[in-house]
């Protein structure tokens, strides 16, 4: 049974720092993102990464936010710097790429606050 968990959010000031983790199991080793989702917006991708590290990130956080993964323990990260008010979002592991687009697994999603 596929399984992801974040942790690491919480609330920060603006400039600050955070690093979100995502502790994956039940599944075959696949490509891995990050979502948000922001109150009365849809959700979006922040950053992707594939088996092999090739990773990519939206422009809005390239820069600022650093996906990685350690595949041997299967845990995904997203290390955040220069936090905005604007990142503030409920975000979302998520797991294995469909054909179609989206992502077959996902976790339960941890809120980021920045406040000014």
């Amino acid at each position: 049974q596929a399984q992801l968990v974040e942790s690491g959010g919480g609330s920060v000031q603006a400039g600050g720092s955070l690093k979100l983790s995502c502790a994956a199991s039940g599944f075959i080793r696949c490509g891995m993102a990050w979502y948000r989702q922001a109150p009365g917006k849809e959700r979006e991708l922040v950053s992707n990464i594939d088996v092999s590290g090739t990773a990519s990130s939206a422009d809005s956080v390239k820069g600022r936010f650093t996906i990685s993964r350690d595949n041997a323990k299967n845990w995904l990260y997203l290390q955040m710097t220069s936090l905005k008010t604007e990142d503030t979002a409920v975000y979302y592991c998520a797991a294995c790429r469909r054909v179609n687009g989206g992502y077959n697994y996902w976790g339960q999603g941890t809120q980021v606050t920045v406040s000014s």
